[in-house]
């Protein structure tokens, strides 16, 4: 991941928590719907720390928490 698109997924990855919150479903409910593990998704929503998702794995989350997987790259300025 390039230094520069770090805030991009810091809030790709607090999108996803909000969501994930807003369905009722825990890291571990998630990341088993998900085929990853609960650290994975832990260090994608975490604030803190930037980490990258493919397209294929943000399709997946999108899928489950039934969102559309635009609206986890719409991004604040």
């Amino acid at each position: 991941m390039k230094p520069e698109y770090e805030p991009e997924y810091r809030q790709i990855g607090l999108k996803i928590a909000y969501y994930r919150k807003l369905r009722g479903l825990t890291q571990e409910q998630l990341a088993e719907k998900v085929e990853r593990t609960p650290a994975f998704i832990g260090h994608i929503e975490a604030p803190n720390i930037s980490k990258a998702v493919s397209l294929d794995t943000l399709f997946d989350i999108a899928s489950v928490l039934d969102v559309p997987a635009y609206k986890f790259l719409l991004f604040d300025e």
